[in-house]
């Protein structure tokens, strides 16, 4: 944590300046996410190893579904996808100085108690997979209380923005992010190491109506399940 505000606070002064015109910065505050991202892990000594099972075209637009122990998610998803993408998470984010900054310019906050909030929300994800920006978006909504911990139930949203706009489906497996910093960290703390992630087939939405998301939503969870419990979560 110590580290990301370090670098973030290095940052400042060009992501302050960016943010005054967030539709025409939007690929230099990624790029600087990006960096941030890479020099903040990486000085502490934890690293991130990815595998494919498949190419990823990461110039088509897509929702990228992965499962959330952990704050160095955030970071593995945007070491992932090099194309312009936006996260999708809790109004709450906007309260956090470093998550703040993106979550006001560049990301989509979601209030899931107001129904407004979350109808503009989606609605806005749904322009932005349309002009292009791809999204990520943690499933089950939340990073469960149990340790070790287990897969949350989906959300059915992200499966039903995909289908809406006819784009794919990305799951990704994050297998041992919690062994090395659970949550944030605060109560078992972190340490150095090499964070493991799967990156499953594209999962097409072609041909599927609203009233497929359950059975697209079952598919996946299985997916990231099997996969996940499969390696002991390494």
């Amino acid at each position: 944590m110590a580290s990301v505000l370090f670098f973030f606070l290095l940052f400042y002064p060009l992501l302050s300046f960016l943010a005054k015109d967030p539709q025409r910065h939007s690929r230099r505050l990624a790029r600087c996410r990006r960096i941030i991202a890479f020099l903040s892990s990486t000085s502490v000594g934890i690293f991130y190893r990815f595998r494919y099972e498949t190419p990823i075209d990461w110039s088509k637009p897509c929702v990228i579904c992965a499962n959330h122990t952990s704050n160095l998610d955030i970071t593995a998803m945007v070491l992932l996808c090099p194309s312009d993408f936006s996260f999708m998470g809790k109004i709450e984010l906007l309260d956090n100085p470093v998550t703040g900054m993106f979550f006001r310019t560049i990301d989509i906050p979601l209030d899931r108690q107001r129904k407004i909030s979350a109808f503009k929300a989606f609605k806005r994800a749904d322009e932005q997979l349309k002009k292009g920006r791809s999204m990520v978006i943690f499933p089950e909504g939340q990073i469960g209380n149990e340790y070790p911990p287990h897969l949350c139930d989906f959300k059915s949203g992200p499966f039903k923005l995909a289908i809406e706009t006819n784009v794919d489906i990305i799951p990704v497996v994050i297998h041992n992010a919690w062994k090395i910093c659970w949550d944030d960290a605060k109560q078992l703390g972190s340490r150095p190491g090499i964070v493991h992630i799967d990156v499953l087939p594209p999962i097409s939405t072609t041909n599927l109506l609203l009233k497929d998301a359950e059975q697209l939503l079952g598919e996946v969870h299985a997916l990231i399940k099997n996969h996940w419990n499969g390696t002991g979560g390494l």
